[in-house]
């Protein structure tokens, strides 16, 4: 897990609820349970800051790190996703864009976590336009096309669509292979088990869960095959994520405020 990845985690599973700020200490005490070296968490900050993603302040604490604007918003929309707080409905239409030229990795990447799917190197397709899809592809300067297709759930035009976009049988794949992965991390921990391991078996559940939103588009019922592993993968995460959630908040609280009071100690020294 990188440190910079185990930030924006932390950042929008833990600390957007309560803020969205921390000091520098309790980033580095949040981050040592999953192995992350306090060098590479102050790497990541300022990594972070220079992106837009993070702005320096002074807390009572010490030095600390508040979200942007831009940060905080991105940050609630990938967890409406991961949580599904706001289930996607299907109209019926795919959104196509028609690309001027082929974008790079990085853009890439971007329109398939916005869920779009690649028919070519030229032509992108999803089940839903996007809000963020046209900054996107002004920022990279590409110039491209946008239509609405409809097409009927489960006709024929509709599945070659999808066939030929994303790997279902790939992506099914990888639901199986999560729940296999996680299953013993997180049954692992019972009563008898600390705060600071269900914290960071449930951290580990949520980052493995969070790499769907860059592979699954969240297609329709409609469009999927019949008993898609998504859906089972989905209860598993949903059982455990509730499951581990209070004893995760107790470590993260505990750490917040272990960082508060060393922060309130040095500064009352003369």
């Amino acid at each position: 897990m990188q440190a910079r990845s185990a930030l924006f985690d932390l950042y929008g599973d833990y600390l957007r609820p309560r803020g969205g700020r921390a000091p520098v200490a309790a980033l580095v005490k949040l981050l040592a349970p999953l192995g992350i070296a306090p060098p590479a968490v102050r790497t990541a900050v300022s990594r972070m800051v220079r992106q837009g993603w993070l702005h320096p302040l002074r807390l009572v604490s010490g030095p600390g790190y508040l979200l942007t604007p831009k940060a905080a918003r991105k940050l609630d929309e990938a967890s409406a996703r991961i949580y599904r707080t706001g289930r996607p409905s299907w109209d019926g239409r795919f959104d196509l864009v028609l690309l001027g030229a082929p974008v790079g990795r990085r853009e890439a990447q971007q329109l398939s976590f916005l869920g779009y799917g690649m028919l070519d190197d030229r032509t992108w397709v999803a089940p839903r336009p996007a809000d963020d899809t046209d900054t996107l592809l002004r920022e990279a300067g590409v110039a491209y096309e946008r239509f609405s297709a409809a097409h009927a759930g489960g006709s024929p035009g509709a599945v070659d669509v999808v066939g030929r976009a994303w790997d279902l049988a790939a992506i099914g794949q990888a639901y199986e292979e999560f729940v296999a992965i996680q299953r013993p991390v997180v049954t692992a921990i019972n009563a008898r088990s600390s705060d600071q391991d269900a914290y960071a078996a449930r951290f580990h559940l949520v980052h493995a869960w969070r790499s769907f939103l860059f592979r699954d588009p969240q297609l329709p019922p409609s469009l999927l095959p019949p008993r898609w592993p998504g859906t089972t993968a989905a209860s598993f995460f949903d059982r455990h994520a509730a499951r581990l959630r209070p004893a995760a908040d107790r470590f993260v609280e505990r750490c917040l405020a272990a960082a508060s009071r060393a922060g309130r100690v040095g500064f009352s020294e003369p």
